[in-house]
């Protein structure tokens, strides 16, 4: 295995720049992957391989097959595993890094540099206690909820793929192998800048990484009169967006560390994530999380505390301790506003009018005290019929308490009527920024059961599905329909 191939697919004529490792090996160990022995494919993603420039067709040659499931690499390719460290749960957790992802490089296409990581493709030099290895389970749900995000408007990793084997791996109890392909314009993590402002004695590694960063992803901050805080604001500013599209959309992420925290703004690092079925502002869908610190509700506040931890690594460079509160002050006021614009949408609002946040909020509280289906409710809201005396019981229905349902769907109404709103006109606004599907955890699951029989289908008609999560698709509404009570008994934890 990790043989050097000469062949005809998709990946052998790509150019691959790898800037990330002109960094040099401070911030990384150069290793090849690991490989599995007889891989073959689990899933592909059309819209990633075209986002790479790439035929949308999953390739039929048995080269790209090995190169991504790590037992080939391409010419040009420079395989390494990085360093960082970071806070977990709140605790400073020390060094750690890239336990089982190996970075192939950086992809040129037409969106620009990629970088392309195996995750799953052996031991690192930062696995710790690990084994290096992903199972299926938890890569058809990386897999699915990356491509789902990205078609959901999310900022987001991308997977191009899954490679698996019957190399097995335990975890609670002995499963099989699978590698996952990401793919993101970087990986860097607040992690990786809390690694350098721990651990190097000056403050030249964090200062090559800072200017990386800006010179690679925010060039707008290098003609600032402080450059390194225009960056700390800038990534204030994209968390708070990222925070409040993740609060719109019910997602969960499960392991807020700083470590999972993408320096570009992206949701990265899939692991014990979920979307919300009822609506319970203190769900904690991670089930090692026995705090409940990363609550679905918990979340913008956890997402501002990890910017503190960037802005302290940042210290050494910024100096002033006002400059760096001054960076990160934008989110008291991002935050909010990105998400009311978000709940506007999402009720059908053309305008932004006073009482809109008691209005929206008054709903939340209904939803949460009935337990209301979030993405169900949300979408049957398109059919709200505005007009005096209207039942509108399908979406009444969804609640319990129905009288306090009709107190605000006469407040809904009026405000509908007061900026002049055309029914039909809003409901296909909503159907644009409310999904009818969902990666909900009981269709995952199911097609993870089909998977470990050597049944793939259902992993693709669920991508196929997500794919396209604002289209009615009749012929699914299945996929759209309420969870089973079954689904209430599953568990996912970080090691899934």
């Amino acid at each position: 295995m990790n043989a050097m191939v000469d062949a005809s697919g998709p990946l052998s004529g790509a150019r691959w720049p790898n800037r990330f490792r002109t960094l040099g090996t401070d911030f990384f160990t150069p290793l090849p992957p690991q490989g599995v022995p007889d891989p073959y494919w689990v899933a592909w993603s059309p819209e990633c391989a075209e986002l790479l420039g790439l035929a949308p067709q999953r390739p039929t040659d048995d080269a790209t097959l090995h190169m991504l499931s790590g037992n080939a690499l391409a010419d040009g390719m420079a395989p390494l595993a990085s360093v960082y460290s970071g806070h977990q749960f709140g605790v400073w957790a020390g060094q750690l890094g890239d336990g089982r992802a190996h970075w192939l490089g950086e992809m040129q296409t037409p969106s620009g540099p990629m970088e392309v990581q195996l995750k799953g493709a052996g031991l690192t030099p930062y696995s710790r206690m690990g084994d290096g290895r992903a199972v299926l389970r938890s890569s058809i749900r990386e897999f699915l909820c990356s491509e789902a995000m990205a078609a959901l408007g999310v900022p987001t990793t991308r997977a191009l793929s899954i490679t698996g084997s019957r190399l097995p791996v335990r975890r609670e109890e002995v499963e099989t192998a699978a590698v996952v392909t990401r793919v993101a314009p970087s990986f860097i993590r607040f992690g990786h800048f809390e690694h350098f402002a721990h651990t190097a004695e000056d403050r030249d590694a964090l200062r090559r990484l800072t200017d990386f960063v800006i010179d690679t992803a925010y060039p707008e901050c290098r003609d600032a009169a402080q450059p390194v805080v225009a960056l700390l604001e800038a990534v204030t500013r994209r968390t708070a967006e990222l925070m409040a599209d993740w609060q719109a959309v019910g997602f969960c992420h499960g392991v807020m560390n700083t470590d999972n925290m993408s320096i570009l703004g992206l949701t990265i690092d899939y692991g014990p994530f979920g979307f919300l079925d009822a609506f319970d502002p203190g769900h904690v869908c991670n089930h090692s999380d026995h705090q409940g610190r990363y609550a679905y509700a918990r979340q913008p506040n956890v997402g501002f505390w990890n910017l503190h931890a960037l802005a302290q690594a940042l210290m050494p460079l910024i100096g002033d301790r006002d400059s760096a509160l001054a960076a990160l002050e934008p989110y008291r006021s991002a935050f909010p506003t990105a998400f009311l614009e978000r709940m506007r949408a999402k009720l059908g609002l053309l305008e932004a009018r006073d009482g809109d946040t008691a209005l929206i909020e008054g709903l939340l509280e209904r939803m949460a005290r009935d337990a209301t289906d979030y993405t169900i409710a949300f979408r049957r809201l398109a059919r709200f019929d505005s007009g005096p005396g209207a039942a509108n019981t399908e979406v009444r229905d969804l609640f319990l308490d129905r009288e306090a349902f009709d107190a605000w769907a006469a407040g809904y109404a009026e405000r509908l009527r007061a900026e002049g709103s055309v029914d039909a006109e809003r409901a296909a606004r909503m159907n644009l920024a409310n999904p009818k599907f969902i990666l909900r955890n009981h269709l995952a699951e199911v097609a993870i059961r089909d998977a470990r029989g050597g049944d793939f289908s259902e992993v693709e008609r669920l991508r196929t599905i997500l794919a396209r999560p604002f289209d009615e698709q009749a012929e699914h509404a299945a996929y759209a329909d309420f969870p089973p009570a079954w689904a209430n008994q599953i568990e996912v934890s970080c090691s899934s």
